[in-house]
């Protein structure tokens, strides 16, 4: 495993929409294993291929530790309810803003042997996919947030 680096604001492959994975190979494993490593080594608790410049449809998410949940062409199919907080990320350092997201959010994604599967999460779990998956599609937290905080 490797870590990564971490790409930040004003990248623009942050701004970029990214790409289906077609097929897992052994490389896509790689960078799975990879992001995690880099992710634990930030203190993260979510991290986007993007965010380590590659634009594939790829999160990693660990609210829990040892728990890792790791995304593969990621859709949100439901979500509900209302919860506003604080924000930040590993591409925007030092900065945090307060942001709306659902309380309750369900993504159906591929995991790493290609098998689909359904993740439903809540208040820190729902706003982390939220705030991931937003990445894939080039947003950042500071596009939707009512307020920055530093």
């Amino acid at each position: 495993m490797a870590k990564l680096k971490i790409v930040k604001i004003g990248d623009s492959t942050l701004r970029k929409c990214c790409r289906p994975v077609d097929k897992i190979t052994p490389r896509t494993l790689t960078l799975l294993d990879d992001m995690v490593e880099t992710m634990r080594a930030a203190n993260g608790c979510g991290l986007a291929a993007p965010q380590v410049g590659i634009l594939r449809r790829i999160v990693v998410i660990e609210v829990k530790e040892g728990e890792v949940i790791e995304l593969i062409n990621p859709k949100i199919i439901a979500y509900s309810g209302e919860q506003t907080g604080e924000e930040g990320c590993l591409s925007v350092p030092g900065r945090a803003g307060i942001v709306t997201r659902p309380m309750h959010v369900t993504v159906r994604a591929l995991n790493r042997h290609g098998e689909t599967v359904d993740y439903t999460g809540s208040e820190l779990l729902a706003r982390a996919f939220c705030h991931e998956l937003d990445h894939l599609d080039g947003k950042l937290y500071i596009d939707v947030a009512s307020e920055m905080l530093d």
